[in-house]
């Protein structure tokens, strides 16, 4: 079963928050994600747990 990747854009818009709130999660290590290139990618697997957590 192949993972679904989102952007911090994505993340935002689902969580309702601003996009630099996303940012400042994955700035400060709550939030795993994976540089592709400049842009940010959260796989779904790793937004569960952090849903999950909160």
């Amino acid at each position: 079963m192949e993972d679904k990747f989102y952007s911090p854009q994505d993340v935002a818009k689902t969580l309702k928050v601003a996009y630099m709130t996303v940012y400042r999660w994955i700035r400060s290590g709550k939030l795993k994600s994976y540089k592709a290139g400049k842009q940010y990618r959260i796989r779904q697997q790793d937004l569960n747990i952090f849903i999950n957590q909160k």
